[in-house]
C-alpha cells in the first residue's frame, strides 16, 4: 500500500475516484467536485427549511415524532457542512492537513451523523407502533423526558459504535475515499463490518420492518371493522362531523401519518442499500473498485436531502408551515422596500398615542 501510495504521489495527476481523463488536463476532479458541492447546497437549504418550518408551525409539534424528525434535520444539515471536507480536499485547500487525522475524522463524522438518522428512523416507527397499539396508555409511555432521553442516547450510542475506529478497528465506511490515504492505506476489515452490522444496520432494519408491518396490518384490520360496522348499522350520530359527512377514524388518520414516515424510511434504505451491500462485499475481499465506493458513498448521503423533499410533500401540516414561512420571508421584504423615511427623519422620534417611530 506505501508503494501504491508513492507511486501516486509521484504521478502527478491529482487523486480522482471517477477519473475520466480530465484530472490530467484541469489538475482537479471536476465531476467529484461538482457532485459533492451540489449535494452540500442541497443538503444545507434543505434541512435549514425544514429546522425553520418546524419553529414556524405548531401543528407539526403535536406528534412526539417530531423530535426524532427534528434531530434527522439537525444530523442531516451536519452531514452536509461535513461534506466542505472532500470539497476542500479535492481542490487541494487541505494540503497542510494530516491526510490520515483528516481522513478518520470526517469518516468518523459522517458515520456518526447518519447512524444518528438510522436509529432516529427505527425510534419514530416504535412510537408510531406504541401509539397505535396503546393508544390509551400511550401519553403515559411517550413523554416528553422520556423522549429527550432516547434522542441523547440515539448521540450516545451511535458515537460509541464507530469510535473502535479511532483504534485500528477498520474503517467505518466509504465517506473518505476521496482523501487518498483513506481509498489506499485505510482498509476494512470483516470483524469491524460484522461489528457494526450486528450492533446498528441489523437491529434498525429489524425494528422497521416489524413495526410498520404491524402498523400496516392493525390499521387494515380497523378499516375492515369500521367499514364493517357503518354497512351493518349505517353512520352512527357521534361518528358524523359538523358538515354532516363521516369523520375519519383515529386509525385512518394514523396510517395516513405512518405513510409519510413509511415513504421516508422506504427511500433511506434504498438510498443506502448500494452502500451497505459493497460496504460488505468489499470487507470480504470480493469486489472492489474507486468508482463504485464514490457511486454508493454520495448516493447514501445524498438520503440527506430526500428525507426534507418527502416529508414537504408528504405532509399537509409541514406544507401550510412552509407556506407560512415563505409568507413571513415575503412580507419582511416588502415592509423593507415600502420604507421610505418621512420628512422629519433624523430629527427624533415622532410618537403617536400607541406607537413610537425613529
Amino acid at each position: 500500500a506505501n508503494h501504491l501510495l508513492e507511486l501516486l504521489n509521484l504521478s502527478g495527476p491529482p487523486f480522482c475516484l471517477l477519473d475520466v481523463g480530465y484530472s490530467q488536463i484541469l489538475n482537479t476532479c471536476l465531476l467529484e467536485v461538482a457532485i459533492i458541492l451540489l449535494l452540500t447546497v442541497l443538503i444545507i437549504s434543505g434541512n435549514l427549511v425544514v429546522i425553520f418550518v418546524f419553529h414556524c408551525a405548531p401543528l407539526l409539534q403535536h406528534h412526539t415524532t417530531s423530535a426524532f424528525i427534528q434531530t434527522m434535520a439537525y444530523a442531516d444539515l451536519l452531514v452536509g457542512v461535513s461534506c466542505l471536507i472532500p470539497s476542500l480536499s479535492l481542490l487541494h485547500h487541505l494540503k497542510g492537513l494530516d491526510e490520515e487525522l483528516t481522513c478518520k475524522v470526517f469518516g468518523y463524522m459522517v458515520s456518526v451523523l447518519k447512524s444518528v438518522s438510522m436509529a432516529s428512523l427505527a425510534c419514530v416507527s416504535v412510537d408510531r407502533y406504541m401509539a397505535i397499539t396503546r393508544p390509551l396508555s400511550y401519553a403515559t409511555l411517550a413523554t416528553p423526558c422520556r423522549i429527550r432521553a432516547c434522542i441523547l442516547l440515539i448521540w450516545v450510542y451511535s458515537a460509541l459504535v464507530f469510535l473502535p475506529s479511532f483504534f485500528g478497528w477498520g474503517k467505518p465506511g466509504y465517506h473518505g475515499d476521496v482523501v487518498e490515504w483513506c481509498a489506499v492505506e485505510w482498509e476494512t476489515r470483516p470483524l469491524f463490518t460484522s461489528f457494526i452490522v450486528a450492533l446498528l444496520y441489523a437491529p434498525a432494519a429489524m425494528t422497521v420492518c416489524f413495526t410498520y408491518v404491524n402498523i400496516f396490518r392493525i390499521c387494515r384490520q380497523h378499516t375492515r371493522e369500521i367499514s364493517e360496522r357503518r354497512a351493518r348499522f349505517g353512520p352512527q350520530e357521534g361518528s358524523l362531523g359538523q358538515d354532516g359527512q363521516p369523520q375519519h377514524a383515529p386509525a385512518c388518520t394514523d396510517k395516513r401519518y405512518a405513510m409519510v414516515l413509511f415513504r421516508i424510511t422506504s427511500v433511506f434504505y434504498l438510498l443506502w442499500l448500494p452502500y451497505i451491500l459493497y460496504f460488505l462485499l468489499e470487507s470480504a475481499d470480493i469486489y472492489s473498485h474507486p468508482a463504485a465506493s464514490f457511486i454508493t458513498t454520495w448516493l447514501a448521503i445524498s438520503n440527506s436531502f430526500f428525507n426534507c423533499l418527502i416529508y414537504s410533500l408528504s405532509n399537509s401540516a409541514f406544507r401550510k408551515g412552509l407556506k407560512r414561512l415563505c409568507l413571513f420571508c415575503v412580507q419582511r421584504v416588502d415592509s423593507k422596500k415600502s420604507f421610505s423615511p418621512s420628512p422629519g427623519y433624523g430629527q427624533g422620534p415622532i410618537c403617536t398615542r400607541s406607537t413610537c417611530h425613529v
